[in-house]
């Protein structure tokens, strides 16, 4: 069976944790790191502060040598534009060790509005 975007998408989130804004706002100020997955432009466009970048395409590819992920334990809010390629991210991390994955709800686009609602119809 062929699966589109969207089934990828909803079968990553079945497997991973997705918090609100104000819970990864509340994370990133208790020391967890966040994970920028989105493309180099879009994060040279604007990101969240102290953002670690890793474009979801070479996620497999780079974190096994950025310094800052050498700790699988370590706590990590992974985020995207909209939230679909941080779950599929965090289903990755997860399936290469990482223990404590966080795909923030809404994304980047959610959290530099500064509201805690995601928009339903986004991935």
């Amino acid at each position: 069976m062929v699966q589109t975007t969207m089934d990828l998408v909803q079968a990553a989130k079945s497997v991973i944790t997705e918090i609100t804004i104000q819970q990864a706002n509340d994370m990133l100020s208790s020391g967890s790191i966040a994970m920028d997955v989105r493309e180099l432009l879009e994060y040279e466009t604007g990101h969240i502060p102290s953002a670690r970048h890793i474009s979801r395409g070479m996620l497999e590819f780079m974190i096994s040598n950025h310094p800052d992920f050498e700790d699988k334990n370590a706590s990590i809010v992974v985020y995207c534009k909209s939230g679909g390629r941080s779950a599929l991210a965090a289903a990755t991390l997860q399936q290469l060790g990482f223990t404590n994955v966080h795909s923030m709800m809404g994304g980047f686009d959610v959290w530099s509005e500064g509201t805690d609602i995601p928009p339903q119809t986004q991935a």
